[in-house]
């Protein structure tokens, strides 16, 4: 493992915190107080993990970018728990250079694309990167856990993959279902990833709600100069925040949750909630949007 050498980093004393208005207020927010309370604009500083804890669904959102030294996740004060995972699962998606996360002494090899599902239970989790001059980039996407999962990695054609898009409506894509029912068993945790082609750059579209769980939207692979107009808000009165490369955007279940960029790009999708059917949507006709 690369940096084996070096001792693992302690990366933060506390968790950031990210509280989500009620929708009544969110209807009334401007676009400056929008960024603020949905939008996370500083992950993936090389060298450093920075999470993220919001009271939508109870979800930690962050990155873990090693370095030279690998990084250890611990347990924040504020989890109250002698290590991370003792209550709760967790999904990695590594969007870097090749890297390696080690789960209770095991490793998991990750290249850009591969996802890892560690189950509750896990004690000891480390980030480490294959070459420091190409840092891994790990997004990292947690929920509370009721049940213990296996660890499972999902390499590169593992998941769930589905064609979806018309050329004519400008939205191709791809959707790799990582951990899902068909794929990886997981408590609530449902992550995985959607690619839209060369020309496309609607995603999730018609628009719709999840009453019975948050979403949370990581987009990536966003190209120098563009950027992707992620829509939100009630169907009846719609709101925008422009998001950049590596920015993340929390979607509570009231929110609809879609987006349209000035050119292709990836985003990672991740769920949880009341259950994990990835079908169970409120779909909102657009003629009906406002």
């Amino acid at each position: 493992m690369c940096g084996a050498r070096f001792a693992p980093e302690r990366f933060y004393l506390f968790m950031k915190k990210r509280y989500i208005p009620c929708m009544k207020a969110a209807c009334a927010m401007q676009t400056g107080e929008l960024r603020e309370n949905f939008l996370l604009e500083d992950l993936f500083e090389r060298g450093k993990m920075t999470l993220y804890y919001t009271d939508c669904d109870r979800a930690i959102v962050g990155s873990a970018c090693p370095a030279e030294a690998p990084l250890k996740l611990e347990a924040a004060d504020e989890l109250r728990a002698e290590y991370f995972c003792q209550r709760r699962e967790l999904g990695v998606l590594n969007i870097g250079g090749a890297g390696t996360v080690e789960v209770d002494g095991k490793s998991f090899e990750l290249v850009k694309g591969e996802v890892l599902y560690i189950g509750r239970g896990s004690k000891e989790i480390l980030f480490s990167s294959k070459n420091p001059a190409e840092h891994a980039e790990f997004y990292l996407l947690s929920y509370p856990a009721h049940a213990e999962y296996p660890t499972v990695k999902s390499a590169l054609g593992d998941a769930n993959r589905i064609h979806l898009g018309e050329q004519s409506k400008c939205n191709v894509r791809t959707i790799n279902q990582a951990i899902c029912q068909a794929r990886i068993k997981s408590a609530q945790l449902v992550m995985g990833y959607t690619h839209l082609e060369d020309g496309s750059v609607w995603n999730t579209m018609p628009a719709h709600t999840h009453e019975r769980r948050s979403e949370i939207y990581m987009y990536f692979d966003i190209q120098p100069g563009e950027c992707v107009f992620h829509m939100m808000g009630t169907a009846d009165q719609t709101r925008h925040i422009v998001v950049k490369n590596k920015q993340v955007v929390i979607s509570p279940s009231w929110s609809i949750h879609s987006g349209v960029g000035t050119r292709n790009y990836t985003f990672c999708w991740g769920m949880g909630g009341e259950n994990q059917r990835f079908d169970d949507m409120d779909d909102i006709p657009t003629e009906d949007l406002r």
